[in-house]
């Protein structure tokens, strides 16, 4: 299979970055600026789910869940939380990651960012980290209707850069992740950053990290 009818899709928090702490810290301070208290084992239960999906599920306790225009709200006020947080700390890429994006690169392999993440968000960290040379195109929250597990987000981002689905790697973190890779027929590459590595097990290829892996490795993964 040629280098140019392959793509490398990636999803965004903890694949490319891991900010799951910047991520708890943004709620528990949006928690505390409308006096409320999260539920218990929050963070775990809402793990790769989308703000609009969370809100309406965990705060009925906090807000009107019928009324949009709130959720809205605390949706992009817990991002704006996020972002100052991610520009205050700093943010470093996850190792292999830089690696990989140069070997995939010189071999002319398309890729692109495929998340449920607002797009200001990845604008505001690719600023930081210095990536965005090495994509050819972002999916990002505002362009699907459907979060994880839908296909929609991979579906769109192979589409973007014109390539058939089937010749698509996806590299995941999240389990909602794999199970959209894998309803969009593609090869999932699940890395246990977030995840114990046995729990990783129905994506096609698991691994601890991405050191190591290169445009040679995917090529043989899809021959």
């Amino acid at each position: 299979m040629s280098s140019n009818s392959i793509g490398a899709l990636f999803d965004w928090d903890g694949v490319i970055i891991d900010s799951h702490n910047q991520h708890e810290e943004s709620w528990s301070k949006l928690a505390k600026e409308e006096n409320k208290r999260l539920p218990e084992n929050f963070f775990k239960m809402t793990f790769g789910m989308r703000n609009e999906n969370i809100i309406p599920i965990f705060f009925s306790t906090w807000i009107d869940v019928t009324n949009q225009s709130e959720i809205t709200r605390l949706a992009n006020r817990k991002e704006e939380i996020y972002r100052k947080i991610i520009i205050s700390d700093g943010i470093e890429p996850l190792p292999g990651v830089r690696d990989l994006l140069q070997s995939l690169k010189s071999e002319k392999i398309a890729c692109s960012i495929a998340s449920s993440t607002p797009i200001a968000n990845i604008d505001a960290v690719m600023r930081i980290i210095g990536l965005s040379d090495y994509f050819d195109a972002i999916t990002a929250a505002e362009d699907v209707s459907a979060g994880k597990p839908s296909p929609e987000v991979f579906l769109k981002a192979a589409e973007k850069i014109k390539i058939d689905p089937k010749n698509c790697v996806v590299f995941e973190d999240a389990h909602v992740g794999i199970e959209a890779g894998l309803a969009a027929n593609m090869h999932v590459i699940a890395v246990a950053t977030t995840h114990p590595i046995e729990s990783l097990g129905n994506a096609n290829t698991v691994t601890e990290t991405l050191i190591g892996i290169d445009a040679e490795k995917i090529k043989m993964l899809l021959s």
